[in-house]
């Protein structure tokens, strides 16, 4: 396979040992190795010279982070991270060492969990009944059927919807933030009310999914709640990185 540079997939602890069968991106799939550095480690292979965001080597990104946090605390990189050469990746450990293991610390034992929040489409007779305005447009509609009624009836069916889920996600926000160690918001996202992830105890990722389950089902009139995780933990990783390259779709 030719290469180019370093592909860096995310450091861990010295001394910690690689899933014996876990593989990398490329194809045909690039075999993992340490680039040791005193106390940390970066977790590497060779990077294709073509790379993109494919779905294959997406999951073997995705599967090679998730199979590490499962031995250890990892510091994960985003897809599509390389270094020029190994020397490069060991001169980034030995200058970042003490801000990496302050992070990798800080991230023993837990996982992200990512919950986006969006208004409720199938909630329209709950909106029709609660929404007083909504009812007005609506008996308007009915009295007088034409194009500008129906548009204002659209755009306060919409409007309450989206407050409604911004309502319930702030409800759910105090409910799940006591269960984390840390919550942080995600960049927005086109129709959702909110996107936050927690870090929270690997331990107690069935219980805060549960949670959030519960509540989903209780106010399921107001919003739509998605749940994904447990997770790499992105959202949680503010130490310098490695270069990143560019990876089209």
């Amino acid at each position: 396979m030719t290469t180019n540079g370093v592909y860096v997939y995310a450091v861990i602890p010295a001394g910690e040992a690689l899933p014996t069968d876990a593989v990398g991106v490329g194809s045909p799939p690039a075999a993992l190795r340490l680039a040791d550095e005193e106390r940390v480690s970066a977790v590497v292979s060779e990077a294709p010279s073509q790379l993109r965001a494919r779905r294959r080597d997406l999951m073997a990104h995705q599967e090679t982070l998730l199979r590490l946090a499962g031995r250890g605390p990892v510091l994960p990189m985003r897809f599509g991270t390389i270094a020029p050469d190994e020397e490069s990746v060991r001169a980034q450990l030995a200058g970042s060492q003490a801000e990496y293991l302050a992070t990798l610390k800080r991230l023993d034992g837990g996982v992200e969990i990512n919950l986006k929040a969006l208004p409720a489409q199938d909630a329209l007779a709950a909106v029709v009944a609660e929404e007083k305005n909504v009812r007005r447009l609506r008996e308007a509609v009915r009295m007088r059927p034409d194009y500008e009624a129906n548009v204002r009836l659209g755009e306060a069916v919409a409007t309450a919807l989206s407050r409604r889920a911004a309502d319930a996600g702030k409800k759910i926000l105090h409910t799940l933030t006591p269960m984390a160690r840390a919550v942080a918001a995600g960049p927005e996202v086109h129709g959702c009310a909110l996107n936050v992830s927690f870090l929270v105890d690997r331990h107690e990722s069935d219980t805060f999914r549960a949670t959030a389950q519960r509540f989903a089902d209780t106010h399921r009139q107001h919003v739509e709640l998605r749940v994904a995780g447990p997770l790499p933990c992105y959202s949680f990783v503010h130490s310098r990185s490695f270069r990143t390259s560019v990876a089209g779709g």
